[in-house]
C-alpha cells in the first residue's frame, strides 16, 4: 500500500514540474509586442451613431509564450472607444497569453458625442499594454461630426443650408406643394434602405467649388466605393421644375428616378453638372417624364447607366453615360449603359404601359462601357406610339450588327471607338486620356451652349471642345 501511494505521489510531483514548465513565460524586460499598426484609425463617424469596426492584431514572434500583464483603454470607462479582445468584450483584461509565433486581435469601435459644433471633433485615446513591466501603446484617433437628424419627415417649403451635414433615417419626403431648397456645399448622407422622395419639388443648386453631395452615411474607407448604402432619389410623377446642378450622387440603388408608373401624369427635371455614379441598378431611370441635362457624368451600375422608358421628352448634351461596372456582382453586366424604349412590361400577362417618346435627343455625348456583348445602347420601340430620338456628334460603343447608317436618327457618329478614360475600374477616372478620340470631336455650335465643363473648365481653351462632360484642355501650341 505505501509502494502504491509513493508511486503515486511520484507521479503527481512529475505531472507539476511539467505543468510548471508549461507555465514558463518570457521574463526579460527587453521584451516587446509587435502591432500591425501603430495607430487605429476612423475616419469621419457621426456624432451618436456607431462606428464601423477596426482592428489590431499583436503578435508574439518569440519561441516562448508571452503573458501580457494587463490590456486596457487609458481613458477606461470615460472612453468613446470600445474593444473587443480576443472575442471578450471589455476595456480592460489581465493575464492574456499569447502562443509563440502567435498573434490575437483586438477590435475597435467608437461612438462620438455631440459637440455642438459644425466643424469637424477629434476623439483620442490609446490602448495601453504592459508585459514584464514593459508599457507600450497604440493610439486611437477618430473624427466626428454633428449632425441634423432627419427621420421620417414629410417636409413643408423649407431650406437645407450647409452649416451641418444631414443624415436621413427611413426618408425625407418633400410634400405636394412643397419646396425643398438645398444651398450649395450642403452635404446630405442616408442611412441604409433611406431615400429622399418629392412630390412637390427640389431646388438644389451647388457650384463648382461647393457641390451639395448625397451620399451613404458609411464614411470610412472601405465604403467609399460600394454600392446600394441606400435607396437615392424619387422624383414621383406630378413632381414638376426640379433642379440639380452641380450635385453628386453616389453609391445608391437608384440614383435619380424620375416619374413612376402609379402616378398621373409626369415629372420634370433640369441636371447640369450632376455626378451619379456607383450604383447598384441605375444612375437615371426615367419613366414618361421630362430631362433637361448637360455635363452630366453618370457612370458604374450594376444593370443601366441611364434607362428612358415608357416615352417621354429627354434631351442630352455633353454627358458621358459610361458603365464600367464590376467587382460587385456574381456576374458580368449583360445590360446597357443606355436604354431607351416606349413602353414598359411589369407583368407578362398584363398589357404593357406606352407612352410617346416625342424626343431623346444625345448631343456632344459619350455612351461606351464593358457590357460582355459590346452594345452600350439599346433601342426597344412598340410602333403604335411615337419614338423619336437622334444622336449627334457621339461616341457610340454597339455591337456590329447595329445599324447606324439613317441620318434621321445618327450624324456624325464615331462608332465603336474606346473613348479611352484615365482609369475608369479602379480610381473611377473619367476624364480623357491624351489619345482619347473624343479630344476636339465635338459640334461646336452645340458646346458654344454650354462652354464649361463639370468641373468649370473652357472648353474653347485648345483646338476645340472635346466629347462628353470632361474637357481634357491641352496646352495652347506657343506661337
Amino acid at each position: 500500500m505505501k509502494k502504491l501511494v509513493y508511486i503515486l505521489l511520484l507521479f503527481l510531483s512529475v505531472g507539476y514540474l511539467f505543468s510548471c514548465e508549461d507555465e514558463k513565460y518570457l521574463s526579460s524586460s527587453d521584451v516587446k509586442l509587435q502591432f500591425s499598426v501603430d495607430t487605429v484609425m476612423f475616419d469621419t463617424v457621426f456624432t451618436t451613431i456607431g462606428s464601423t469596426t477596426q482592428h489590431l492584431k499583436i503578435y508574439n514572434h518569440f519561441d516562448q509564450k508571452i503573458l501580457i500583464s494587463s490590456v486596457k483603454l487609458a481613458k477606461g470607462e470615460a472612453s468613446n472607444f470600445r474593444l473587443n479582445i480576443n472575442g471578450v468584450s471589455a476595456n480592460e483584461l489581465k493575464d492574456l497569453e499569447i502562443a509563440p509565433f502567435d498573434s490575437l486581435y483586438i477590435f475597435v469601435e467608437v461612438t462620438i458625442d455631440p459637440s455642438g459644433q459644425s466643424l469637424p471633433l477629434v476623439v483620442k485615446d490609446s490602448i495601453e499594454f504592459v508585459t514584464n513591466s514593459n508599457h507600450q501603446d497604440v493610439d486611437l484617433v477618430a473624427w466626428g461630426q454633428d449632425f441634423k437628424l432627419i427621420r421620417r419627415a414629410k417636409l413643408k417649403t423649407t431650406t437645407w443650408t450647409k452649416e451641418r451635414p444631414y443624415l436621413v433615417y427611413n426618408y425625407a419626403f418633400v410634400d405636394s406643394n412643397a419646396t425643398l431648397t438645398i444651398e450649395a456645399g450642403t452635404k446630405i448622407y442616408f442611412h441604409k434602405d433611406a431615400g429622399l422622395y418629392a412630390k412637390g419639388k427640389i431646388i438644389a443648386k451647388g457650384t463648382v467649388e461647393n457641390p451639395i453631395l448625397l451620399y451613404g452615411d458609411r464614411l470610412e474607407d472601405v465604403y467609399a466605393n460600394v454600392p446600394d448604402q441606400w435607396n437615392g432619389v424619387l422624383l414621383y410623377s406630378g413632381s414638376k421644375d426640379n433642379e440639380f446642378s452641380n450635385v453628386e450622387i453616389k453609391n445608391a440603388n437608384i440614383g435619380l428616378q424620375v416619374g413612376n408608373i402609379e402616378n398621373e401624369g409626369f415629372s420634370t427635371v433640369k441636371l447640369s453638372n450632376v455626378k451619379i455614379q456607383n450604383m447598384a441598378y441605375a444612375g437615371i431611370f426615367a419613366m414618361k417624364s421630362d430631362i433637361q441635362a448637360d455635363n452630366c457624368l453618370i457612370t458604374n451600375c450594376g444593370y443601366y447607366a441611364v434607362a428612358l422608358l415608357v416615352g417621354g421628352n429627354y434631351e442630352f448634351n455633353h454627358s458621358t453615360i459610361a458603365n464600367y461596372w464590376g467587382g460587385y456582382g456574381s456576374k458580368a453586366r449583360s445590360t446597357p449603359s443606355l436604354q431607351i424604349q416606349n413602353y414598359l412590361i411589369i407583368n407578362k400577362d398584363k398589357p404593357a404601359y406606352v407612352g410617346d417618346l416625342t424626343k431623346a435627343d444625345f448631343g456632344n455625348c459619350i455612351i461606351s462601357g464593358n457590357a460582355i456583348d459590346g452594345n452600350e445602347l439599346l433601342l426597344s420601340k412598340n410602333p403604335e406610339v411615337l419614338f423619336n430620338y437622334k444622336f449627334d456628334r457621339c461616341i457610340l460603343q454597339v455591337a456590329d450588327t447595329f445599324k447606324t447608317s439613317s441620318t434621321e436618327h445618327y450624324q456624325n457618329i464615331l462608332r465603336g471607338v474606346d473613348p479611352k478614360f484615365v482609369d475608369p475600374y479602379k480610381k473611377y477616372n473619367f476624364e480623357l486620356d491624351t489619345l482619347s478620340p473624343a479630344k476636339d470631336a465635338a459640334n461646336v455650335l452645340i458646346s458654344k451652349l454650354f462652354p464649361t465643363d463639370l468641373k468649370g473648365r473652357d472648353r474653347f481653351f485648345d483646338k476645340g471642345p472635346d466629347l462628353g462632360a470632361l474637357e481634357r484642355q491641352e496646352k495652347k501650341d506657343a506661337k
